[in-house]
């Protein structure tokens, strides 16, 4: 392995720690969506949204563990919740995710739905630990509402309706990059963005973050697409 790919794989293995920390106890008489919960987010994945986050917390100036970490863990919870919904049979009927069954197929298509409802309410639960750091209420809270439009109607939920509604096939580019810039980007720029305001940087800065994490799901679902 290179350089570069070891130290990949050690702050990988870094952020994996930090999401586990966050993930419920399977006890008691919901123990089932607790399994499945878990079973969802621990089925692998790059961790890519998280670890970017950090990487723009620490660079923007921020220091506290206990401030970004639990938007770390509520950021890929937000976006397991979406891959097991996709996954079901109303949307990709898929029954393998990187190799493993997928949580309906696991656990019952009930199942799959509720714990996909559960991740979604669970990472803003996750989320709200960041007041009890040592970090202004008024950063955390606007890194909240960025996150929670980036991940709703008005971001990837939006993107995901206009690309079931064409069935993925587009006539014109408007709305093509319309589906790439909120299906895709708009969680890469909820980690750009989150990271840099409970860091601290400048409402300029933050617009520039926003860009860069446009740009990069973009870039990634054209090349994804090819």
């Amino acid at each position: 392995m290179s350089d570069f790919e070891n130290v990949l794989a050690e702050k990988v293995k870094s952020v994996e720690d930090i999401i586990s920390r966050f993930l419920p106890e399977e006890e008691g008489y919901q123990k089932t969506i607790l399994e499945a919960m878990n079973y969802s987010v621990n089925a692998g994945g790059k961790r890519l949204r998280p670890l970017l986050m950090q990487e723009v917390y620490g660079l923007c100036g921020g220091s506290d563990p206990e401030t970004i970490a639990p938007f770390m863990a509520a950021l890929e919870m937000i976006h397991t919740y979406s891959l097991v919904h996709d996954d079901l049979p109303a949307m990709d009927n898929d029954d393998y995710r990187r190799g493993k069954l997928t949580t309906h197929k696991k656990f019952g298509e009930d199942m799959g739905i509720l714990a996909g409802d559960a991740l979604l309410n669970y990472a803003y639960e996750t989320a709200f630990h960041a007041f009890d750091s040592h970090t202004e209420p008024e950063r955390v809270a606007a890194a909240l509402q960025v996150l929670g439009k980036k991940a709703g109607v008005y971001g990837m939920v939006g993107g995901q309706v206009v690309d079931v509604e064409n069935n993925g096939k587009f006539v014109d580019e408007k709305t093509l990059f319309f589906v790439y810039e909120n299906k895709t980007s708009a969680l890469l720029e909820a980690a750009f963005m989150t990271g840099g305001i409970l860091a601290g940087a400048s409402g300029e800065e933050i617009q520039r973050l926003e860009q860069i994490g446009r740009n990069l799901g973009v870039a990634f679902q054209i090349q994804d697409d090819i």
